[in-house]
């Protein structure tokens, strides 16, 4: 089995993806929420965070707010995601203040965790691992990925490079943030990569 493995994307319109861009769900309170999505119907907030849409403000966890999570992720893909015809890698650059950071994005393997090759980084704590299972759970699709790093390797670095050497497929900028996006298809690319990760490991 390999460490990562390509994936079809649900991905915004290009034109829309600044409408559709957003925090992360757990760096805003829920009333920074509100305050965020206001003139953003299409913020994903609407589904990371989906209380700003309910009028009494209940908990971040009642049943309710998975429920409308649920509604906004459908309405959400009917009218601004696409998913990718091809299982692609994606290249993620994030521009802040000069500062840039670039990642690929990927699906990995539980089996991997569960067997060390993943490394934990960080204890979870279990009310909060709840809150994401059932939000996976209501809205049948994971949206909040896990951020993994490596040591820094040459290889990786030039093979990235590569992949973002083109016009970006998303080119979007919130709250002075600049996040730009490619894919990766072809079978050479995505083999390449999956071998250079897959190294990593062993």
């Amino acid at each position: 089995m390999s460490l990562i493995r390509p994936f079809r994307a649900l991905r915004p319109d290009p034109a829309r993806a600044a409408e559709v861009l957003a925090p992360p769900y757990d760096v805003v309170n829920s009333a920074e929420a509100r305050a965020a999505v206001i003139g953003r119907p299409l913020s994903f907030l609407h589904v990371s965070r989906a209380e700003v849409d309910l009028p009494e403000s209940p908990p971040p966890a009642d049943a309710a707010v998975f429920r409308q999570a649920a509604a906004n992720w459908q309405a959400l893909r009917a009218g601004v995601l696409t998913q990718d015809r091809d299982p692609s890698y994606y290249v993620y650059e994030m521009t802040m203040d000069g500062h840039r950071q670039t990642g690929l994005v990927a699906t990995a393997a539980v089996a991997a965790y569960e067997r060390g090759r993943i490394q934990r980084h960080e204890l979870t704590r279990p009310d909060k691992e709840r809150d994401r299972a059932r939000h996976i759970e209501a809205v049948n699709a994971q949206t909040g990925p896990a951020l993994l790093t490596y040591r820094a390797d040459a290889g990786i670095r030039a093979l990235l490079a590569a992949a973002a050497s083109g016009p970006a497929l998303i080119d979007a900028t919130l709250a002075g943030v600049r996040h730009r996006l490619w894919a990766v298809a072809e079978p050479a690319a995505v083999s390449a990569l999956t071998e250079a990760y897959e190294g990593l490991a062993r």
